[in-house]
């Protein structure tokens, strides 16, 4: 089988490479050329009618580019390039409305349009990743034994109507992010405790049978024995799609605390003059003269447990 790709990046061109590794013949299209992919046996050019040129009909075109208005224009430039029956697979991380906008405008050309909410990483990529699709049967069908290729065993499923894919990935995102922020915090208490631990060492064995077992708990491990943590800078940058899953939580009125502050602590990450800060401490001094930076009297009285008073802060 052979089908095309529009953006041969870390996640796009690992796909491509899995899929040519796996006996299919992948087109790829991207910004620039990529004679490294080529010697890999992925036929590339910088140009979309490179797709129309060698894909017969109905072709398959996978999007793996960032969402927004590139998703626009690449399917604006596909939808005069393809014929009816071809299928457009966004995979990238478009917002589920945006996916809903483009399925109406391509079936206004006949051509159909499927969203794939894809997970795993990079090594998903290469090796196996997970696929959330939305969209028509006859178009899922055309794609399913690509996509069960590529994904991990029981990795692939189709969700729902066009949308449907897009949207399950998004809450998939907001739910990652709630555990990286408990697993970050979690890293924090330890390293503050007075207890001499090896971290490393932790992880390991939280790997191994406990409830939190996991790939992300897999993944702590792994970093903490590349570098240590004093190198890593706290800015912790991202695309902003979980800041979607606020939006619609207000709007379903669905209360997620945990997913929010996760959002909220991202934000304070990148702000390293720590504005919000700076104007509780001047308002707090306005109101109660309480002091502008540290102060070991308030630290000590901080630290005596109001919850419990019987039992003092650790």
């Amino acid at each position: 089988m052979k089908f095309g790709l529009v953006g041969l990046g870390k996640m796009g061109g690992g796909l491509a490479t899995q899929a040519v590794e796996k006996g299919f013949r992948v087109v790829g299209v991207d910004k620039v050329e990529r004679p490294d992919l080529n010697r890999l046996g992925i036929e590339s050019s910088t140009d979309l009618s490179y797709l129309t040129e060698r894909l017969k009909v109905p072709r398959a075109v996978f999007l793996y580019i960032p969402a927004g208005p590139a998703v626009d224009g690449v399917v604006g430039e596909l939808l005069d390039l393809l014929d009816g029956g071809d299928v457009i697979v966004d995979g990238g991380n478009s917002h589920y409305g945006d996916s809903i906008r483009r399925y109406r405008r391509c079936r206004e050309s006949g051509v159909h349009f499927v969203d794939c909410g894809t997970s795993g990483g990079l090594a998903g990529a290469r090796h196996g990743a997970c696929f959330m699709v939305g969209g028509d049967e006859e178009p899922v069908k055309m794609i399913e034994p690509i996509l069960t290729s590529l994904a991990v065993p029981e990795g692939y499923i189709h969700v729902g109507p066009c949308g449907a894919g897009h949207f399950v990935k998004l809450i998939h995102n907001a739910i990652e992010y709630g555990m990286l922020q408990s697993i970050g915090e979690g890293v924090a208490l330890l390293e503050k405790s007075a207890y001499d631990l090896d971290l490393t060492a932790v992880f390991h064995n939280w790997s191994h049978g406990s409830v939190i077992r996991g790939w992300l708990v897999e993944l702590m491990e792994e970093q903490l024995k590349e570098r240590p943590m004093s190198e890593i800078p706290s800015y912790v940058e991202d695309t902003g799609e979980v800041n979607w899953v606020v939006e619609e939580a207000l709007k379903m009125e669905v209360p997620i605390p945990a997913i929010s502050t996760a959002v909220m602590q991202r934000f304070a990450s990148r702000d390293h003059l720590d504005l919000a800060s700076r104007s509780v401490a001047m308002m707090r001094h306005g109101f109660g003269g309480h002091p502008f930076g540290e102060d070991k009297s308030i630290r000590q009285e901080r630290r005596i447990s109001k919850v419990n008073p019987e039992r003092p802060a650790a």
